[in-house]
């Protein structure tokens, strides 16, 4: 990847703290969504996030507010880190009125305009169909916002990436490609699918820059996904970065997990983020335990109150159903 010579951000003590916390919320909050999933209170598709938090937390360190996010179906992390808050999610996922998409998405389809983030999508791959198409929008407008579209391994062998990518650099759009590579699409290894295992590597038959980074590694993650956001402003165009990491749990909750040993498992939970992060505070940054435990003592209260708000809020209206499918109205089949 070009322009390595960018120096790497220095962490502060705050920035530590911001994604201790941030991981642990997005952990906590998963931990439950899993535990009410047993419980029939959230039904459906569920692809939980967990193992996989350094990847949310370095990319918001390394861009702003205004910048979008766009992703697939394993969407909770990334749309709570975006600013949409765990009480919205969590009634999302339990389909009620007060859902970050009114009910109607459910865990697939978590949505947030104003906090610019732009899906959750179901469908393997389209995301990075329509993440080009916001860095265009971007660049039309003449904004120097960036777009940050994540999709897994198994998308990274959709025919839409390769027509995304040729024409991302041919129009040098302002969009960073994450590919969150947990290493297995449903069940099944990358080294099953393709004969190139180095995912970053597909950026070379269109000349966009790509790299291999830790995706375990919030730092790793930051540095990187600045190096490529700077480009972008710069309008030198698209990145892909391929993010090694790790999910803990199944592909989703009906995932018997047979394709894995419970050994490899370990292994990469002796990386594990979060307590990384909270050894560093500590032994680093000389964080008192209890100010660790302020912190998990809030973001057990910020899940609790989540699941009390979406247990406590309404279901949609039947006149919701017709609503946000068209722009348009007054469709005579609407009519009585």
């Amino acid at each position: 990847m070009g322009k390595k010579s960018v120096v790497a951000t220095k962490f502060t003590k705050e920035t530590y703290l911001y994604w201790y916390e941030l991981m642990l919320l997005l952990r906590r909050f998963e931990e439950k969504v899993g535990q009410l999933y047993g419980m029939q209170k959230i039904r459906g598709f569920c692809h939980l996030y967990i193992g996989q938090e350094a990847l949310a937390a370095g990319c918001m360190t390394a861009t702003k507010a205004d910048d979008t996010f766009i992703t697939a179906y394993r969407d909770h992390g990334l749309a709570i880190a975006k600013g949409i808050t765990p009480k919205a999610c969590m009634a999302e996922l339990y389909g009620k009125a007060t859902g970050c998409s009114k009910g109607k998405g459910g865990s697939m389809h978590f949505f947030g305009v104003k906090e610019r983030f732009f899906g959750g999508h179901g469908i393997v791959g389209a995301q990075i169909g329509t993440g080009a198409g916001l860095a265009f929008a971007e660049k039309y407008l003449g904004t120097d916002n960036v777009n940050l579209t994540f999709f897994g391994d198994g998308a990274a062998r959709q025919g839409m990436l390769h027509e995304t990518f040729n024409l991302a650099m041919t129009w040098k759009l302002p969009v960073i490609f994450i590919c969150e590579n947990n290493h297995y699409a449903m069940g099944t290894s990358v080294e099953r699918t393709s004969n190139v295992t180095d995912i970053y590597k597909l950026a070379d038959a269109y000349d966009m820059p790509g790299d291999s980074v830790d995706g375990m590694d919030m730092e790793a993650v930051h540095n990187a996904v600045a190096r490529a956001v700077k480009r972008a402003r710069d309008g030198e165009g698209p990145t892909l970065l391929e993010m090694k990491t790790y999910r803990y749990r199944g592909h989703s909750m009906s995932d018997p997990q047979k394709y894995r040993t419970k050994e490899e498992v370990e292994i990469y939970k002796e990386k594990d983020p979060i307590e990384i992060a909270r050894l560093k505070l500590v032994d680093f940054f000389n964080v008192p335990d209890n100010e660790i435990e302020e912190i998990n003592e809030r973001v057990r209260i910020d899940v609790e109150e989540s699941v009390q708000f979406a247990e406590e809020s309404p279901w949609p209206s039947d006149d919701e159903l017709y609503k946000d499918v068209y722009i348009q109205k007054d469709y005579p089949f609407l009519k009585d």
